[in-house]
């Protein structure tokens, strides 16, 4: 589009000439994200220019810009942020009016203000907001002196104004950090107001400009660059402004970005944010401290350094090297300066951390014992273990101890259960683990194996099969013992087996006893670091993967397992209850389903009895899923004159219905009256989760274990989860003729492991052939499907 035609007073040109730069596809070319946004900005000016020109907009009168076209950031459907200056003209109504109007007619988005240079001046000392933004002001058309007079009286207040000031910035970024979170760690990341996204950046070059702080380089500005190409690609996706990188986009956007998926977009944006979030925080610690003193204050003598530890000091609040430390000398001390800030919650300083990283060796193998100790000693700090961590990453000095670190560094996790990064969920473990030493003879093992347990992620195979290697690894330069190194090599890649197996098979079952104790080598400490590791793993990985239904169950399977080291009896299959048989009893005489709820325990027990007949399990579980239940077991005892199963249960959302209505309902069931496919499919029209992503949910899969059951087969139907899916399952395996002796099932956020002890028709047992287990798994799939 010409020049001449851009230039006209009509806005319409301007957003016909940013469609032309927008367009792609046969025939033309597509503008790179940075290459769109410079097109954009020089756009942008042009009219702006011409349009100041053709209304007289000149002397004692000027046009600047702020926010994105300011910085030259414009994404493609950024707001215009204008202040139109003047020096008291009278005409200065007319020059809005005609700047704006057009403007505002073509439907752009426009924040706009008209100041004289002690008005703004005035509002950059009381507004934050607009302080910020005037720091960033660029002059666009009129009287460039008028614009530069303004910027730089701006800066002066800004840098003379910045001790009363800086609580305030400091505070507004915190409360921002609170509301929207890390980019870092969200599925659907603000890449514009999280921790680590774009206005953390220009936090850090207002700083600057208060000479607080240098400027931010290298890795900030590489992340700067990955957020805006992301934000403007986002931008020409939507057809419309937005700053939150929503899943079922992340794709597209990648794949604009040339960048394989978007799970690499994700550890590729997690390692951006994470630079930018380590940045700030330095940057705002330092700008503290660098603030100028006044009054009685700068009459003070300056700050003592207090001895902390060996070669360690506090100065100014922060953690730095005493001033006859070396590194060269001293092997252990990294990790004493990192465990030290974390015992006393003080920041390493950024001059520390950068020093360490110039001159720190890497350790000869095994580790010194210092090494060893001062690592221990970290490990155990708990919380305040994270944020040292990610200091000594962000600079390099812990892929350095560990450069196994490299695979799982930002790395996304592949399931929704998981609220963080591999690296994060690794660390934030070892911090949870911190809180159980005591209830291990060896806790730092359980510390180390909390660190490594899924190191083997990121990589091809199975992650505990490879983690376990590699922690063999890390144990043997640590400078474990062989035992040692042995048992922290069983720990990774047994990581699992625990929650795995409380939660999937039945633990009644002498098999599943032997088989844990056979697979831990009849080691009691392997036992016992496991069983603490699982719940360090689980409120590790989000919110409500550690339940109370859980521990219960892994600290029977535990109690089962040293029963069985110990030589002793296991605890024989539980009986009937006389509430049971109660049931049974009514059901006999009134030919009626009965139910009882206890909700005396967390997760509750649901107990229905109902004349033994096809399709009584697939009914029972059906309306369990109608009044919104959970289940997590089912045991299913048949009795000679009815059926009882015993349902392990909790609410999806809100409280437990009233078994009067539970009852009433499969009565109605049961009778016909009620059909359950129809009712399941509008509760789950209605309320199923809608998938983040909006991709299709991954197939479901059947696996089988042969020697995991006495006298039948496991079949383990892993699937995304659905509202019934044990009703469908159970009618495909009851019309399949299965005998069908528990169900277990774990949920996984949205995905479900339901795993079914089986066996044949008339109790054919593990001797299920297979023909059977085809037509059998067909079945399964079908009702998963």
């Amino acid at each position: 589009m010409s020049a001449v035609t851009v230039a006209s007073g009509d806005a319409e040109d301007l957003v016909r000439a940013k469609a032309v730069l927008l367009e792609s596809g046969a025939g033309k070319r597509r503008l790179g994200p940075e290459a769109l946004r410079t097109a954009l900005v020089d756009l942008h000016d042009f009219w702006l220019t011409s349009r100041a020109a053709a209304i007289g907009l000149t002397d004692r009168a000027a046009l600047v810009a702020v926010g994105a076209l300011g910085r030259r950031e414009l994404a493609p459907w950024s707001d215009l942020d204008l202040v139109l200056l003047h020096n008291g003209r009278k005409d200065v109504e007319r020059l809005a009016e005609q700047l704006w109007y057009p403007l505002w007619d073509a439907g752009i988005g426009l924040d706009h203000s008209v100041r004289t240079p002690g008005q703004a001046v005035q509002v950059a000392t009381i507004d934050l907001r607009a302080a910020l933004g005037l720091l960033e002001a660029r002059h666009i058309a009129g009287d460039a002196t008028l614009s530069d007079k303004v910027r730089a009286a701006v800066r002066q207040a800004w840098r003379a104004g910045i001790r009363g000031r800086f609580d305030e910035l400091a505070d507004t970024a915190q409360e921002r950090w609170r509301k929207v979170g890390d980019v870092a760690h969200r599925v659907e990341p603000d890449l514009k107001n999280g921790h680590g996204g774009l206005r953390d950046i220009q936090l850090l070059d207002a700083l600057a400009a208060a000479q607080l702080v240098d400027r931010p380089s290298g890795d900030v500005l590489e992340a700067r660059r990955l957020l805006l190409d992301v934000r403007t690609e986002l931008h020409r996706l939507a057809g419309r402004a937005r700053d939150v990188l929503r899943a079922q986009d992340a794709d597209e956007v990648a794949a604009a970005l040339e960048i394989a998926d978007r799970f690499e977009l994700a550890r590729a944006l997690s390692g951006a944010a994470r630079s930018v979030a380590f940045a700030t925080e330095v940057g705002l610690r330092s700008a503290r401290n660098a603030l100028p003193r006044r009054g009685l204050a700068a009459l003070r003598r300056p700050p003592v350094r207090r001895p902390l530890d060996s070669g360690v000091v506090e100065h100014g609040g922060e953690v730095v090297l005493a001033r006859d430390a070396a590194a060269p000398r001293d092997p252990a001390l990294v990790l004493r300066v990192a465990a030290t800030a974390a015992r006393t919650g003080l920041p390493i300083a950024a001059g520390t951390l950068h020093r360490l990283a110039d001159t720190a060796p890497e350790l000869r193998e095994p580790w010194p014992r210092a090494a060893l100790s001062e690592l221990l000693s970290l490990l155990g700090t708990g919380r305040p273990l994270v944020d040292v961590v990610e200091s000594l990453d962000r600079t390099g000095l812990w892929g350095r101890l560990f450069p196994e670190w490299g695979a799982v560094r930002d790395l996304p996790p592949r399931d929704r259960a998981h609220l963080w990064t591999v690296d994060r969920h690794l660390v934030e473990t070892c911090a949870q683990a911190a809180r159980l030493t005591t209830r291990v003879s060896r806790p730092d093992l359980l510390l180390v194996g909390a660190l490594v347990h899924d190191i083997g992620k990121g990589r091809t195979g199975d992650h505990s099969v490879v983690g376990e290697s590699l922690a063999l690894q890390v144990g043997r330069r640590l400078g474990f013992p062989d035992a040692d190194v042995a048992v922290l090599g069983q720990v990774v890649r047994h990581h699992l087996l625990l929650p795995h197996t409380a939660t999937r098979r039945d633990l009644d079952d002498p098999a599943t006893i032997r088989r844990v104790v056979e697979t831990v080598g009849g080691s009691g400490l392997v036992l016992d670091i496991l069983e603490n590791l699982a719940e360090a793993d689980a409120l590790a990985t989000g919110p409500g993967v550690w339940s109370p239904w859980k521990r219960m169950l892994i600290q029977d399977l535990v109690s089962r397992c040293r029963a069985l080291l110990a030589g002793e009896p296991l605890p024989a299959p539980a009986t009937a209850s006389a509430a049971a048989a109660e049931l049974v009893a009514t059901v006999a005489r009134d030919r009626k389903p009965q139910i009882r709820l206890d909700d005396r325990t967390d997760p509750a027990t649901v107990m229905v009895a109902v004349p033994d007949r096809p399709g009584a399990l697939a009914a029972a579980a059906g309306v369990l899923a109608l009044h919104s239940l959970e289940v997590h077991a089912a045991e299913l005892p048949t009795a000679e004159q009815a059926a009882v199963f015993t349902f392990t249960v909790s609410p999806r959302f809100g409280g437990l219905p009233d078994p009067a209505l539970l009852r009433s309902d499969l009565v109605r069931v049961l009778d016909g009256s009620l059909t359950l496919a129809d009712a399941l499919a509008r509760k789950e029209r209605d309320y199923a989760p809608i998938s983040p992503s909006g991709e299709p949910p991954a197939p479901p899969r059947v696996l089988w274990f042969d020697d995991e059951a006495t006298g039948a087969v496991v079949l383990e139907l892993r699937s995304t989860d659905r509202i019934g899916l044990l009703h469908r399952v159970a009618a495909a395996l009851e019309e399949c003729g299965a005998d069908l002796r528990w169900a277990r099932v774990a949920t996984l956020g949205a995905s479900v492991v339901d795993s079914f002890c089986v066996a044949g028709a008339g109790g054919a047992g593990g001797a299920l052939n297979k023909a059977e287990r085809r037509r059998i798994e067909r079945a399964v799939l079908a009702a998963a499907a």
